[in-house]
């Protein structure tokens, strides 16, 4: 095997404040979008709670018509 060539520190620099950096980024980013997420997650239920409201009157409508003494 060939020996590991050493990096030069430039490089070595380069590459972990690139990481540093995105790690920052990231963390930003993601404070940025959690509210936005939140309020969709709060629109979301509220339009889940409608929909299995206006389920729940169809049944109950559906039932009530089918309700006949030819059964």
């Amino acid at each position: 095997m060939v020996p590991p060539v050493a990096v030069s520190p430039l490089i070595k620099t380069a590459r972990w404040s690139a990481l540093l950096l995105g790690m920052l980024y990231g963390k930003q980013r993601f404070e940025y979008l959690k509210p936005i997420a939140a309020e969709e997650r709060k629109v979301e239920e509220a339009e889940k709670k409608t929909r299995e409201e206006q389920e729940r009157i169809y049944k109950q409508l559906s039932e009530a018509n089918s309700d006949t003494i030819l059964k």
